[in-house]
């Protein structure tokens, strides 16, 4: 966080630590669903202040920044975050097309495919959100007839897809009872 003021008036010192807390605040409670906010910066460049000290409390100050920083993510074209896992697939190799199959249904990415040396058996790294893994292992083995042994650990987090902030709200009027 990086306060620049280039005016400092008095009491600065309590002014940018109110602006601090609130900034610690907003990203801890973002503007899109109430989650911590990652990899934010946000610069001030300039603050101009009331004249008169009556509107330079410590409240209205608080409340000032606190629709500065709002407004700020809003602008910012904010995405939201998923989880994603690394899925460390062990297979024999006639049943992988499962395993594509399987990952093509749950928006899974496949990262490396690797043969065990002197077997019959491939290791294939892939890419899941953690939301389609839900029932994964069962899916898994039904389409590679229990050949297929998954592990899952945690790895990145993604950016989710399309813009959180445009709304597709489909409205049907409701239609005239029969009376």
């Amino acid at each position: 966080f990086f306060l620049m003021i280039r005016r400092p008036p008095r009491s600065t010192q309590s002014r940018s630590s109110a602006a601090s807390d609130v900034y610690k605040r907003q990203t801890k409670e973002g503007v899109l669903c109430d989650e911590n906010v990652r990899q934010m910066r946000l610069n001030i460049l300039d603050v101009m202040l009331h004249t008169d000290s009556t509107h330079r409390s410590g409240n209205q100050m608080i409340q000032a920044a606190r629709r500065c920083y709002q407004g700020s993510q809003y602008t910012a074209n904010p995405r939201l975050l998923e989880p994603v896992f690394l899925a460390e697939i062990t297979v024999p190799m006639d049943a992988s097309g499962g395993v594509y199959s399987c990952l093509n249904q749950r928006r899974g990415i496949v990262n490396e495919e690797v043969q065990v040396y002197g077997t019959p058996m491939t290791v294939i790294k892939a890419y899941l959100p953690v939301a389609e893994s839900f029932g994964f292992t069962a899916h898994l083995r039904s389409l590679t007839a229990g050949q297929a042994f998954p592990q899952c650990v945690f790895d990145h987090w993604g950016i989710v897809n399309g813009d959180p902030l445009h709304t597709c709200l489909l409205y049907t009027s409701p239609s005239p009872r029969d009376s």
